[in-house]
């Protein structure tokens, strides 16, 4: 017959009382009132460095891209990453007469020369504010009159410049972009790596992107990136840009 010494049997009931405490709550339990869990707050945006280059506003509250991207990636991806090449780009310019420059024109500039680190800056710059005006408030979407018909002339209807956008931005190994473009006088989808875009590339006027850097969806998504670019063609996409950007 197995004995137990007190020491034993008080810690066998210690732990006992701290595996029903621990343990998931089960179908037949009795639910009790808690308080909800608190939303993740927003990051506090980094400190903008002097220097002749800002970081533009977004064209819509933080909260408005969700539930496809949340509060807090917004606030991470803009806050912290676009403020930072905002950030670095002003010490990489600091006493060159690219200071004095428009940002297109230093990105344009300073691709396939030795300042790399202008270039990249520049660059992440310019892309992440296109991004934000690709999307706008999330919900259904669709695009219309010229774009619609440039779309049904080039992929064949929404879905297939989707299937063709999808493609891109899934398939881009590592970080990047997927562009739609328009190209003498037809749309075609492209992907670029890292800071480059079609135009320092020559690809074309760009019209809409998508950003597959980890850091746009992973907070969200994690290892997902088929599923945000899934919702974000579907519920973000700013068909009404691409249009402007295609008149």
């Amino acid at each position: 017959m197995l004995t137990l010494s007190r020491r034993s049997l008080v810690g066998s009931m210690a732990a006992l009382a701290a595996a029903a405490v621990a343990r998931p709550a089960l179908a037949g339990d009795k639910k009790k009132d808690a308080a909800p869990a608190p939303a993740t707050p927003a990051p506090a945006p980094a400190a903008p460095a002097a220097g002749p280059f800002v970081l533009p506003p977004l064209p819509y509250a933080d909260t408005e891209l969700a539930p496809v991207i949340s509060q807090n990636t917004l606030g991470f991806h803009y806050g912290k990453h676009h403020q930072g090449y905002v950030n670095k780009l002003n010490d990489a310019v600091a006493g060159k007469d690219w200071a004095s420059k428009p940002l297109a024109d230093v990105m344009k500039g300073t691709y396939g020369t030795d300042a790399t680190a202008i270039y990249n800056n520049s660059a992440q710059v310019w892309n992440h504010t296109f991004y934000w005006s690709s999307m706008r408030k999330a919900g259904e979407q669709a695009p219309n009159g010229k774009l619609n018909d440039a779309i049904k002339t080039s992929f064949g209807d929404l879905a297939g410049l989707k299937k063709e956008l999808s493609q891109a931005a899934t398939s881009q190994f590592g970080s990047g972009w997927a562009w739609l473009v328009s190209d003498g006088g037809k749309l075609k989808v492209v992907k670029t790596p890292n800071a480059d875009n079609p135009i320092v590339l020559g690809q074309g006027t760009p019209l809409l992107c998508i950003d597959v850097w980890e850091h746009a969806y992973y907070l969200d998504y994690q290892n997902r990136r088929i599923d945000y670019v899934t919702a974000w063609l579907d519920k973000l996409a700013n068909w009404e840009f691409a249009a402007q950007n295609l008149g």
